[in-house]
């Protein structure tokens, strides 16, 4: 009995030694590698991530120049105006309508007005542009939503006296002399004339030419008074924006006459050369 003793300890000594390097060995890897290399995994996905969208939005907002902005509905009585404008270092570089009055006869009135409000809202870069006649309604809701688009650009665009700031500040080593320079070309804007020629009749009915003339050169041309009704509408509509054109490229009333609107075309004529003279005296 008495020599059963220590053998039996030896066993329960040998017994706990065994498990207890068991439990070590099955405790060790299940807490280190895996989990660490999770984490270390895991770590630089998010890195990534959070890199990319900040990186993103600040490439879109520094490539647009240009911003394009559409005005407010204006309801009138034939139908809704809207219109779009894209402007560009505090300019108006286009103006376009998103909706016009259409069906019979408005569709003829659109189709003569809306081209000649896009060049006007573009020249005079604000709404402060001439009523198109015959069009009065559409003219009166191309400029109120016309107003709604540049008051929406120049809300959105707080930037654009910032970079004018920028520039000037940028520019007082290198380029004092172009802000300098740039301020040369303000003073003819100024000295701007606008001046409406004699009406000329015809035999279907009275033109009359406004110009605007700046620096000794024609900036922009105008139907006043045209022939209207019945199929003079259509024959204003086609004839006047391309004399006008003309008048502006050629800096005088030397231009030929539209196909079809001769007697338009001479009236056109002869209220641009006196719209003309009296500008030149």
């Amino acid at each position: 009995m008495k020599k059963s003793h220590p053998i039996r300890r030896a066993v329960l000594a040998g017994a706990a030694t065994v498990s207890g390097i068991v439990l070590l060995l099955s405790l060790k890897p299940a807490s280190d590698p895996a989990s660490a290399s999770a984490q270390g995994a895991a770590a630089p996905q998010q890195s990534a991530a959070a890199q990319e969208s900040p990186q993103g939005g600040s490439a879109q907002q520094s490539s647009s120049g240009a911003r394009t902005v559409t005005g407010d509905v204006a309801r009138t009585q034939y139908g809704p105006v809207q219109v779009r404008v894209t402007v560009s270092g505090g300019k108006v570089t286009k103006s376009e309508v998103v909706q016009i009055p259409t069906g019979g006869r408005s569709t003829e009135v659109s189709n003569s007005s809306v081209p000649r409000l896009n060049q006007e809202a573009v020249a005079a870069g604000s709404a402060d542009i001439d009523a198109v006649s015959g069009a009065t309604y559409t003219s009166a809701g191309y400029k109120k939503s016309l107003q709604s688009a540049l008051d929406k650009a120049k809300a959105q665009g707080g930037g654009a006296s910032g970079s004018a700031g920028s520039t000037g500040a940028a520019g007082s080593s290198g380029s004092a002399g172009s802000s300098g320079s740039s301020a040369a070309p303000q003073a003819p804007a100024a000295q701007a004339r606008t001046v409406t020629g004699s009406v000329a009749q015809t035999q279907y009915g009275a033109v009359q030419v406004r110009v605007t003339v700046s620096g000794g050169k024609i900036t922009k041309a105008e139907a006043v008074q045209a022939p209207k009704g019945g199929l003079s509408d259509q024959k204003t509509a086609m004839a006047v924006p391309k004399l006008n054109q003309e008048a502006v490229a050629a800096g005088s009333a030397d231009i030929d006459a539209v196909s079809g609107a001769t007697y338009t075309s001479t009236g056109y004529k002869q209220s641009l050369q006196s719209a003309l003279d009296k500008a030149g005296g």
